[in-house]
């Protein structure tokens, strides 16, 4: 009897492939195992194992697998359950999801080696130059990596080069496949077996009174041995004697020390945790606690609104103690890296070295320990905090799953492939798990708000900030008078200029949230007109001062600011708009002694760069903090007592059906940073329309009246929640084969599922990264059956990729877009 295995590859692909295995591997493997499979002329993969059958394919001749890659299966079975819903329901491959959810140092990919072929006789003038410049390149290195290859040749595409150089026998390929991830090892130094009798030690130690250096550290090595009784790492050693690797080696090469290595996880936790017993709540979370048990006794999802500064936080470390007391795993998701750092010193706090954190920023390495702790249900992966991806984590025993800030937008994935929403995916977790699930937020999404109005989900909620503190007090600043009046100094009115000086004199900080960054959006001719374009992209490029660089935020093209117009030749060039570095400018001209910080995407790359700078305002090194919506999410600053909003209306006017929502929760994120003790907060709001419904809900802090109003227009215009809505975007590099292979998608649609389409239409940035973008919207009504729709959507997929024509047109599946 022949056996068969399907397999998922981390490709694109719309169905599985199946691969020849013998009877004692299929005795072997389990689903969730990673196998090295050939595909493809000489490409090696690893793919997941899937399902093992009996039924050889039809289409095509089952190679072998090249070999199992694990003892145990990486992946258990729940994950590839909700990784396949995962795919049905966005719209996308299998490969896809498993592309994104393991760590890529569990996908290994096979890397050519051009190696010399040490048996051949060759002739030197038969090659050509590029030829032998490679084959002399070999003459000194084992083997060489297609890479390096490209490198020595300076040439993008070398693989016809290298099969000249097969086809004439200088060189032999070989597949390699090449294991990313090196576990951390530390070096340790004890003292030789052989100085262990006391004879021995004096007679060492009477030798070293000539070298006293090596002598200190010896007795080093005592002392710490006594003090911690515990393995002593070589950097320890080196501190505590105050000398050299140098002596250390040389202790080590007279074989006094020994030296030895043990493995160790890159992320530990040092310090006492305190018990999460001793922590009281006040009346207001007991009672929201209570409520969400009796949500979660119903096996309900449960939505917990609280203002901000309400003591969320405390709610549900006490909803992860009960889960650790069951002997179950948390998961803890975050919305934005920013938030971790605050939270972790939290949840550390009270739970200890119990405390896992996964997200991008990251290394390789650390993630692929965090995934095997919690594969292992390690003692130190009981409660994991993490970003969106933390979801796909090999979870066996999973209890409860706490979403914090559901309402952000930052929990869907845009690109590549899932697009999924990790709020929507963690329910569906929690369900495929039977655990429970709760929602947090002060200003919680219209979608959940809905479900807990029809009773889907259960609904607690917290009215006042923890300690009985005042909620900020909300004030408009009409900038319309002002700059009509020339009473603006920069992008500041008085009432703010005025309000910063009267924080700063009382010694306390203060937020300035600004939604763009960089220096100036537009930098224009004031004689022609002209303002620098991107090449690749239809935006404008933004200046940033810093560098002295015109730069475009959607593709990275960046050129140096030019002294005059590119177009007239005048020097007369001036700034349109404004970003957080020329607010930063203006305020170090305004405030010469003010120290002042700045959060955005250009001050946050590095690995550790939101710590730095959260701690640094943390510890009062700043006083005044500018931000785009990072300095908005629940971080908690004790010391803000002003927050001030510079132009409300850039978010309020932007062309998208949550706009008016998305507005309301920043406003009152951002006010929710300041006044967090005793006195009372104030948040100023510059608006040059301060009658604006939405600016008045945020200034009394009336959700209510924003969910109705918002449900309302939506009901109108057929939008969320009461449709779903799946977005498809065509991509091309051909303007006009575009818009005819939109126009013929969009009439295709129509034909099979009615009316509700809308476009095809250009979005506001229309050409990205030299593709020409066309959108078209599918709205679904909620009794229209949402898996029939997306079947229909896609067999008219296949005849639209059966037309040649329009073969290089790229389709993009959103669902549930935001």
């Amino acid at each position: 009897m022949e056996y068969f295995l399907d397999v998922v590859l981390p490709i694109p692909l719309e169905r599985l492939f199946t691969y020849k295995i013998t009877q004692e591997e299929a005795d072997f493997l389990q689903p969730g195992m990673r196998v090295a499979v050939p595909f493809g002329k000489s490409k090696i993969y690893t793919a997941l194992a899937y399902q093992i059958h009996s039924n050889a394919p039809m289409a095509y001749e089952a190679k072998e697998i090249y070999q199992i890659l694990d003892e145990q299966p990486l992946v258990n079975a729940i994950q590839l359950k909700h990784w396949q819903w995962m795919a049905q329901y966005y719209m996308c491959t299998l490969g896809e999801v498993v592309r994104s959810a393991l760590p890529s140092a569990f996908l290994l990919e096979s890397e050519t080696l051009v190696m010399p072929n040490k048996d051949a006789q060759i002739d030197e003038m038969q090659l050509g130059d590029d030829e032998f410049l490679v084959y002399e390149a070999l003459q000194h290195q084992s083997a060489l990596k297609i890479s390096e290859v490209s490198d020595i040749v300076d040439k993008k595409n070398v693989l016809k080069l290298i099969n000249g150089l097969v086809h004439k026998g200088v060189v032999l390929q070989k597949e390699e496949l090449y294991e990313q991830y090196k576990p951390k090892l530390v070096r340790y130094v004890k003292l030789s077996e052989t100085y262990e009798d006391e004879a021995q030690l004096e007679q060492l130690l009477n030798e070293l009174t000539r070298a006293p250096k090596q002598s200190q550290v010896v007795l080093s090595l005592f002392q710490i041995g006594a003090k911690t009784k515990k393995p002593i790492p070589i950097t320890d050693l080196e501190k505590e004697s105050g000398s050299s690797r140098a002596v250390i080696k040389a202790l080590i090469d007279k074989e006094v020390l020994k030296e030895y290595h043990i493995q160790t996880d890159r992320v530990n936790f040092d310090g006492q945790s305190e018990e999460s017993q001793h922590m009281l709540l006040n009346e207001h979370q007991t009672k929201a606690l209570e409520t969400i048990q009796a949500g979660f006794l119903e096996g309900k999802p449960v939505l917990l609104h609280g203002v901000t500064s309400s003591g969320k936080t405390e709610v549900y470390v006490k909803l992860i103690q009960q889960c650790l007391e069951e002997g179950k795993q948390a998961l803890y998701l975050l919305p934005e890296i920013a938030l971790t750092s605050q939270l972790i010193n939290r949840l550390r706090h009270y739970f200890g070295d119990k405390v896992s954190v996964y997200h991008s920023k990251y290394s390789i390495h650390e993630r692929v320990e965090v995934w095997n702790n919690v594969v292992a249900n390690a003692e130190k992966a009981q409660i994991v905090i993490g970003a969106r991806s933390s979801l796909f984590l090999p979870f066996s025993n999973l209890g409860l799953v706490v979403v914090d800030e559901e309402h952000e937008s930052s929990f869907k994935q845009f690109d590549p492939a899932p697009r999924y929403h990790a709020r929507d995916a963690a329910v569906v977790l929690a369900s495929l798990h039977g655990s429970h699930i709760v929602l947090g937020s002060a200003t919680p999404s219209i979608e959940s708000m809905d479900n807990a109005k029809k009773r889907k989900y259960g609904y607690a909620s917290i009215q006042y900030r923890y300690g009985n503190v005042l909620m900020p007090d909300i004030s408009l600043v009409d900038i319309k008078e002002a700059t009509r009046k020339k009473r603006m100094k920069g992008h500041f009115s008085e009432v703010l200029l005025k309000a910063i000086s009267e924080t700063l004199e009382e010694g306390e900080q203060v937020i300035l949230f600004q939604n763009r960054r960089g220096f100036a959006p537009v930098v224009e001719c004031t004689t022609c007109g002209h303002v620098a374009q991107c090449p690749n992209c239809d935006v404008s490029l933004t200046y940033h001062q810093r560098r002295n660089q015109l730069r475009c935020h959607y593709c990275g093209y960046h050129m140096a600011l030019q002294q005059a117009c590119l177009a007239c030749g005048s020097a007369t060039l001036d700034n349109k708009g404004f970003g957080t570095e020329q607010i930063q400018e203006e305020l170090s001209h305004l405030f010469p002694d003010v120290a002042v910080g700045r959060m955005d995407l250009d001050t946050t790359r590095g690995k550790y760069a939101y710590e730095k700078i959260i701690s640094a305002f943390e510890n009062q090194e700043m006083d005044i903090l500018v931000g785009t919506q990072m300095v908005t999410k629940g971080l908690d600053f004790r010391n803000v007592s002003l927050v001030g909003i510079m132009n409300a209306d850039s978010m309020l006017n932007f062309p998208d059906y949550r706009a008016h929502e998305r507005s309301f929760q920043m406003l009152t994120q951002v006010a929710g940073r300041a006044g967090r003790t005793q006195k009372r907060g104030k948040v100023l709001i510059q608006t040059y329309n301060p009658y604006h419904q939405i600016l008045q809900q945020v200034t009394t802090n009336d959700y209510g009246k924003m969910f109705s109003e918002q449900y309302y227009e939506r009901e109108q215009f057929k939008y969320p929640p009461l449709v779903r809505i799946v977005k498809i975007t065509l991509k091309d590099r051909d303007f006009n084969k575009l818009n005819e292979a939109a126009s013929w998608l969009a009439g295709s649609l129509r034909n099979v599922l009615g009316q509700d389409i809308l476009g095809p239409e250009y979005p506001p940035v229309a050409r990205i990264r030299r593709d020409y973008l066309k959108n078209i919207l599918v709205k679904i009504p909620r009794q229209q059956s949402l898996v029939q729709t997306k079947n229909s959507i896609k067999r008219i997929e296949k005849s639209f990729n059966a037309i040649s024509k329009y073969k290089s047109v790229r389709l993009v599946y959103n669902v549930d877009h935001i």
